[in-house]
């Protein structure tokens, strides 16, 4: 199997998860953002604004369903430990730890905050961090969107932390690869897996950055 993309301990697979994941062995983390099956890939960014034209990602249908069960267990059995954004929307075991990403948004229709479900031994633990639209977090230089659902740097970092101890890192729902980039910020090893290209090809020029906002 070859890679889309394999430089300084971070590699990138373009296709099905399911049909990848089995021939990758096992890492010490997954850290993903799988879809949650709401629709946000499906142009609904575009009327999400109101201060500014709302960039348009397209109208896809990779957001339409959430992965199934099979498919998150399958994720789980492939990482020690893990760290699952969207945690809310799939089926998953209690846990005491959720890592909870305060958004900061203001009056808007977006969510006020986003969990990521663990199965790290630690209490619940929250980050604020402004991500709404055209606004970002104050004090910081903007960061580039290129993807409907794209996370911060700075919150998977920080999610990132939490998971640590961690020599190697997967995420199987790769986007934009904002996982990958944080790994390799961290001198972490790191797989990506991403089925559509365009990701793939904006995850690369991404690692291949040294600085990643403008």
């Amino acid at each position: 199997m070859k890679p889309y993309y394999d430089h300084g301990g971070i590699t990138i697979y373009h296709g099905d998860c399911r049909a990848i994941l089995p021939s990758l062995g096992t890492f010490d983390l997954l850290l993903t953002d799988p879809p949650y099956g709401i629709g946000e890939a499906a142009g609904k960014n575009k009327s999400r604004t109101k201060l500014a034209v709302a960039k348009d990602y397209g109208n896809e249908d990779w957001d339409n369903a959430p992965p199934n069960t099979d498919t998150i267990t399958l994720c789980r059995g492939s990482a020690a430990r893990s760290i699952i954004f969207g945690g809310n929307y799939f089926d998953l075991p209690p846990s005491s730890c959720w890592l909870v990403w305060d958004k900061d948004n203001g009056e808007s229709d977006f969510a006020d905050c986003e969990l990521a479900w663990t199965n790290l031994p630690k209490a619940v633990r929250r980050k604020r961090y402004r991500w709404a639209g055209m606004l970002q977090q104050p004090g910081r230089k903007k960061e580039v969107r290129q993807h409907p659902t794209q996370k911060p740097l700075e919150v998977i970092s920080w999610a990132l932390g939490h998971g640590m101890p961690a020599s190697s890192v997967l995420d199987p729902f790769m986007g934009s690869g904002t996982t990958l980039r944080a790994a390799k910020d961290a001198g972490i090893r790191a797989v990506g897996i991403e089925r559509i290209e365009r990701y793939c090809e904006i995850a690369a020029k991404r690692l291949a950055q040294e600085v990643l906002f403008g």
